[in-house]
């Protein structure tokens, strides 16, 4: 079946497609168009293994299009809009690119693995390329709110691109969602926070994009605790990420009564020492 592979080069064209749009100054398109061949990129994968369709022509085209889409394209647009005619905007642009294909070369080593163990499948290996092209397009997200500023000035976007390709090929873990599973009983909460996401969006679609940048690296610390934990624990290492999951609130809910029994200990020797009394001795 061909429908992962279309979805793969609809993808592909929506990338160059936004370097064209970049170049003539139709900067919101260009964003629009980025997030859109990230959007292809999350399906065609899913498509594939959905339909029994997953071949190796396939997944060499996504990992081709994948550093066009989100190496390439980003770096290219970030050049005309925010560097244009510069030497070292340039070089910028370059060093981002270099990052991100050595970070799909690394992805690629990594999922060729057969002796990872099965916890490794909820992990990325720093930030994945399509969170990293998104991620470095925030100055002009930003730019498209609320007008020129300190975050399109050629400092501030160099150092944000450069950090950003420090992200993507640093060993920082990074969740992965395709495992990412709703209890029954949060569903209800999930569907609000869906509904008023897209809300967002629909009015005011930049802030949307700026907020979910936000959350996206505020999760990283969480996604770093996370993996040292499974880490740390061999037996826990084959088990799925909701299992995995109940291991840990059950650990805390044992560590809990200790810890509050030690904090209730420590209090009542301060409260005695303020009120001038001490232990009973035998001569008492």
């Amino acid at each position: 079946m061909i429908l992962p592979s279309m979805l793969t080069v609809a993808a592909l064209c929506a990338g160059l497609t936004g370097v064209r749009f970049a170049a003539d100054g139709k900067v919101d398109v260009a964003i629009m168009l980025v997030v859109i061949a990230a959007i292809l990129d999350g399906l065609d994968g899913r498509v594939a293994r959905l339909l029994g369709a997953s071949t190796r022509i396939g997944a060499e085209l996504d990992s081709l299009a994948d550093a066009i889409n989100f190496g390439v394209t980003p770096a290219l647009i970030l050049y005309f809009v925010c560097f244009p005619g510069s030497p070292a905007g340039w070089i910028v642009a370059l060093l981002y690119v270099v990052a991100m294909v050595l970070r799909l070369a690394r992805f690629n080593t990594l999922a060729a693995d057969p002796t990872a163990p099965a916890y490794t499948k909820d992990f990325f290996v720093g930030v994945p390329a399509p969170a990293g092209a998104i991620l470095v397009l925030a100055p002009l997200a930003a730019q498209q709110e609320w007008g020129d500023g300190w975050w399109v000035s050629t400092p501030m976007v160099a150092a944000w691109t450069l950090f950003i390709a420090a992200l993507t090929v640093s060993r920082i873990p990074t969740s992965s969602f395709k495992t990412m599973t709703v209890q029954p009983a949060k569903a209800a909460a999930v569907l609000v926070v869906v509904a008023g996401l897209a809300a967002l969006t629909v009015t005011y679609p930049y802030i949307a994009l700026l907020l979910v940048i936000a959350l996206y690296l505020l999760h990283i610390p969480f996604a770093w605790r996370s993996k040292r934990w499974v880490v740390a624990r061999p037996e826990a290492w084959d088990n799925k990420p909701a299992e995995r999951r109940r291991m840990r609130r059950d650990q805390r809910r044992a560590v809990r009564p200790h810890r509050r029994a030690a904090t209730a200990g420590r209090g009542g020797r301060r409260s005695a020492a303020r009120l001038g009394l001490r232990r009973p001795t035998r001569e008492d």
